[in-house]
């Protein structure tokens, strides 16, 4: 694994093995900090459902998988009544997930690489159309050449799927393909790049661990030092 830890001279993070010639980003603990208003969304439509309700600490396990994932595992809803949590909790996070702020140097990072004809896709587990009211708030929609999340009526939002469209998408634009990163904070992010032969950054300013992000090809601890890695400076 490549790593910025103790890297290079000046604490430059080492090189990775070839220049990505695309770069797929996460959004939820990469480049927004959604938790405060995920969790907020999560308490409400707990209530509304008549759930028991849990600590902020368990809640924070719904943060970056999919959301029919989360609430099966740890809600143990299945079939209609998994889909209608999703819905109840998509419906509470529509009122406040504009709130979410961006990672210090994440806007810096987006439109670097941007400027630098870097081909960008998000690659997300949240609603897509979420995910492009949130890019457009921010002012950074220019800047991504695909938008890949959860469609309307899938309640799953499996990583690898978004990523396999994201790739399907920029392939599309025209994109080179030949080395695309996919970029996240959790290990789902790894396993759904992985499963598309697509090499992961652990971003670890996010809500993973180094421990959880250990299949990644580079840890990251700020948004500056993925400028660094990918030639841009943020």
């Amino acid at each position: 694994m490549y790593t910025t830890a103790g890297a290079g001279a000046e604490g430059r993070p080492l090189p990775l093995p070839y220049v990505p010639t695309a770069v797929l980003l996460d959004l939820d603990g990469t480049l927004v900090d959604s938790a405060p208003a995920i969790l907020m969304a999560l308490r409400a439509a707990f209530s509304e459902l008549g759930l028991p309700a849990q600590a902020p600490a368990e809640l924070m396990r719904f943060v970056g998988p999919p959301l029919v994932d989360g609430f099966r595992l740890y809600a143990g809803l299945t079939g209609a009544a998994n889909a209608e949590a999703v819905a109840t909790y998509r419906r509470h996070y529509r009122e406040t997930m504009l709130d979410s702020p961006l990672y210090d140097g994440a806007a810096e990072l987006v439109r670097g690489l941007h400027a630098a004809g870097m081909p960008l896709a998000l690659a997300t587990s949240k609603h897509e159309g979420y995910a492009r009211e949130i890019l457009a708030h921010k002012g950074l929609a220019d800047c991504f050449t695909v938008v890949s999340g959860a469609r309307a009526g899938d309640v799953s939002g499996r990583k690898a799927a978004v990523i396999h469209s994201a790739l399907q998408r920029l392939a599309a634009a025209g994109a080179d393909l030949d080395r695309p990163v996919h970029v996240g904070d959790l290990d789902h992010d790894v396993q759904g790049a992985r499963a598309e032969g697509v090499d992961c950054i652990g971003a670890l300013w996010g809500y993973g661990s180094a421990e959880e992000l250990r299949g990644a090809i580079a840890l990251v601890t700020t948004p500056a030092e993925l400028g660094a890695l990918l030639g841009v400076e943020v």
